[in-house]
């Protein structure tokens, strides 16, 4: 396909997510029944599309979430030389045989945090990059100075100018790296850039997501050596290079399966979420039958049946294995409706309660002090209009909507639409009653 076809089909898929952006309209009380398929895995794609950089040729990633952030994605991709052709829905070939530019400096990189993962495949491959700082949800301080001690151990000089920033080095060799936090960005950014690096890299105290061992995997298929991912040691023996010509598949997404197993408890609802690994949702299901929710677990989905009366719980979130952070937000929506005070705690982000006053909005009795909410279950909702303050809030909105009495609008889905696929179509056919509108002042700019 010609380069100025290629470049114009994905500034049209971008003007799509223009077009379908607006605010969605809920009228709530109505019991979510049925089935649901979850899409793949946004955070394990934002790190493989990225990862296809470091290889020879081309590859076929399927399971591909059709959501924006891999539009914006595939368009600083395209922007670089990389020639992407979507097969279908969720299966896309990417060829990165005519990527020549270490710089990605697009606009579109401010908008997308994921962008960082940019910083190590170019420096892997080029030995160089300059990337703009990222974007993203706003709900806290997300520094790179782990991603920075790790690119300096291997070997690369880093400097940060005019909001960019830029690496170099004369070769990359192999480390010990141990992160001073757990980060799951700069275990990916650190895989990235020793992938291709002389000698072993050895990453410790490292994050153990299972998008970090999709990536672990995608790697490894295309020939690199990376032992013990999912583990907080992880080792990476450098090749000289990775090939092209597989195929891969991207692992459920395991956030969005969550969102719909609370959404289904929220509602008083019987959903079966398929298309899932139910030992990425232990942490979730455990706490749901601890709130007397019905949990039916088979090999690739579960079934969520709501009881009448659920109870309160204390929730902190911690990295994988412990309660996801990303499920913080539909999990606080969903306590409203528990019996008794509970607590959720916030063990990742400093700052992941801003949202919880549009809750109040709808008549939640939620006091947030510090790290810490007290959620006052027995709680009615009433509808009003309110804002996705960011992508997993956004959902939380969403579940906020279907749980309260009257009509809910929800602005700002443009966040929602960063990470969901279909979000409103899967819950109508759920039962919901939502529907989006067009909003002229919510198009990207």
């Amino acid at each position: 396909m010609p380069e100025y076809l290629q470049i114009y089909i994905f500034t049209k898929e971008l003007e799509r997510w223009c077009f379908i952006l607006g605010k969605l309209i809920i009228h709530g009380q109505k019991r979510l029944k049925g089935e649901v398929t979850v899409s793949g895995a946004k955070n394990a794609a934002v790190a493989i599309l990225p990862a296809t950089i470091l290889s020879e040729g081309s590859c076929v990633i399927e399971n591909v979430p059709d959501i924006l952030d891999i539009a914006i994605l595939k368009d600083i991709m395209t922007n670089l030389g990389a020639k992407i052709e979507n097969i279908n829905g969720s299966t896309i070939k990417v060829d990165v045989s005519d990527i020549n530019s270490y710089v990605a400096t697009d606009s579109q990189i401010s908008k997308l945090r994921a962008s960082y993962y940019l910083m190590g495949a170019l420096l892997g491959k080029f030995k160089k990059a300059v990337v703009t700082f990222p974007g993203g949800c706003d709900f806290g301080v997300r520094p790179i100075d782990q991603h920075i001690k790790g690119f300096e151990a291997l070997g690369a000089k880093v400097d940060i100018e005019h909001g960019k920033v830029i690496l170099s080095a004369n070769k990359l060799v192999g480390a010990p790296i141990y992160l001073d936090v757990v980060s799951v960005g700069a275990t990916i950014n650190i895989m990235l850039a020793a992938v291709k690096a002389e000698g072993i890299t050895t990453i410790e105290n490292a994050a153990k997501e299972p998008h970090i061992v999709d990536l672990a995997n995608f790697l490894n298929a295309m020939g690199a050596d990376i032992k013990g991912a999912g583990t907080d040691v992880i080792k990476i023996r450098g090749v000289k290079e990775l090939k092209g010509g597989h195929s891969y598949m991207i692992i459920p997404d395991q956030i969005e399966a969550g969102t719909f197993m609370i959404a289904a408890v929220a509602t008083r609802g019987d959903v079966l979420v398929k298309n899932i690994i139910p030992k990425h949702m232990e942490s979730l299901t455990a706490k749901l039958q601890e709130m007397n929710v019905k949990v039916e677990e088979f090999d690739d989905s579960i079934r969520v049946i709501s009881r009448d009366k659920i109870q309160k719980v204390n929730i902190k979130t911690l990295p994988y294995p412990g309660f996801p952070t990303d499920l913080q937000p539909p999990s606080t929506v969903l306590l409203c409706r528990a019996d008794g005070t509970s607590t959720i705690t916030e063990g990742v982000w400093d700052n992941r309660f801003q949202y919880v006053d549009e809750l109040k909005r709808m008549g939640a009795k939620i006091k947030v002090e510090g790290r810490m909410a007290v959620i006052e279950g027995s709680t009615r909702l009433s509808g009003a209009p309110i804002r996705a303050t960011d992508l997993r809030a956004g959902a939380a909105m969403v579940i906020a909507g279907m749980m309260a009495h009257g009509e809910t609008v929800v602005s700002n889905i443009e966040c929602i639409d960063r990470g969901y696929e279909r979000l409103e179509e899967k819950l109508r056919n759920l039962g919901a009653d939502i529907r989006r509108v067009a909003d002229e002042e919510d198009k990207i700019s």
